[in-house]
């Protein structure tokens, strides 16, 4: 467990055992652990149906836990909501807004019921907001009229009202096409660059992958790991691909375990190149790439191609669960 020194210096977000029991007798979240260090872009990844909505709505207080705590910004939760929230910003579960009135219309009426904004500046955060979103043209649409993408950007735009501490974002994606998607991680990155930590929760996992500093996986309710992106993915070995000219497959062998490379096997698939050509596979270690190709060079081997393939995060799902992220639960 971490220390509340932690808690109170280093986590953004900490829980211990939260755990949610409905009357079904179903468990939506099994004594979760979670460990957000400001500053990070922390990616909370998992299926649909996995218990990270539920466990986002138990930190901001929206859903009381059956067993378990949790704090944000070093202040326990529920307990110090009105102290907290206001350095929070959240978008969960597809915000609802008046339809009939214009999205500026929307955001004013949330930013009026905010104690801690000015009043004398809201127009002015309001626009700047739309603009971050990529609303700034349908600011005087209605709702109503607003598409799924559109309702999405505006959800985003009233959590980034008022600077933030803390960014709680669930499924920010959802209903967006490549262009807003790829939006979206460029605002995810602004915000991290602008010093708040960021909580993107998605089953989206090699769209968010691109953006997260860190990572915590669920599945069924339960945190199947988290920690630093690149410690994650760094489970799982490297895998280097070599292609070659067909008769020189057995020289190139040779130039990979003189390097050391263990597991060298010659790939039996169909290559682009034809039948004149070669695939070998190895697995990388410590061994520098650019070293492999250097060493293929100067033994006279004809390279014509060299890839290494890093496990994704997805990857390293399957191999703790043996199922992918496109089924729900």
């Amino acid at each position: 467990m971490t220390s509340t020194h932690d808690a109170d210096g280093d986590l953004a977000v900490r829980t211990a055992g939260l755990t949610k029991r409905f009357r079904s007798g179903q468990v939506a979240v099994d004594g979760l652990d979670l460990a957000v260090p400001r500053g990070a872009v922390y990616g909370f990844l998992g299926p649909n149906g996995s218990g990270k909505t539920t466990t986002i709505r138990m930190l901001l207080g929206l859903a009381h836990p059956t067993a378990g705590r949790a704090w944000l910004l070093g202040s326990p939760m529920p307990d110090a909501a009105a102290r907290v929230l206001p350095r929070v910003g959240a978008l969960v579960e597809g915000p609802a807004f008046h339809p009939y009135l214009s999205g500026r219309a929307n955001l004013a009426r949330l930013d009026a019921g905010d104690a801690t904004a000015d009043p004398r500046t809201s127009r002015r955060r309001a626009d700047a907001a739309l603009d971050r979103v990529g609303l700034s043209a349908a600011a005087t649409k209605p709702y109503r009229q607003y598409s799924l993408g559109m309702k999405q950007r505006l959800g985003l735009a009233a959590a980034l009202l008022q600077p933030r501490d803390l960014l709680v974002l669930d499924e920010p994606t959802n209903g967006l096409d490549p262009q807003g998607t790829r939006e979206v991680r460029h605002l995810v990155r602004e915000l991290a660059d602008g010093g708040a930590t960021v909580l993107v929760s998605s089953h989206l996992l090699a769209e968010i992958e691109q953006v997260c500093t860190h990572v915590g996986i669920m599945s069924r309710g339960r945190l199947l790991l988290q920690g630093e992106r690149a410690a994650l993915t760094e489970r799982e070995a490297a895998r280097l691909a070599v292609t070659t000219r067909a008769g020189q497959a057995d020289a190139a062998a040779e130039v990979l375990r003189g390097l050391g490379l263990a597991d060298v096997a010659r790939d039996g698939r169909a290559l682009p190149g034809g039948a004149g050509t070669a695939r070998l596979t190895a697995a990388l270690g410590p061994t520098p790439p650019e070293k492999v190709s250097a060493a293929l060079v100067h033994a006279g081997v004809d390279l014509v191609g060299l890839e290494v393939d890093r496990p994704s995060l997805e990857q390293v799902f399957v191999e703790l669960t043996g199922e992918g992220f496109d089924v729900a639960r």
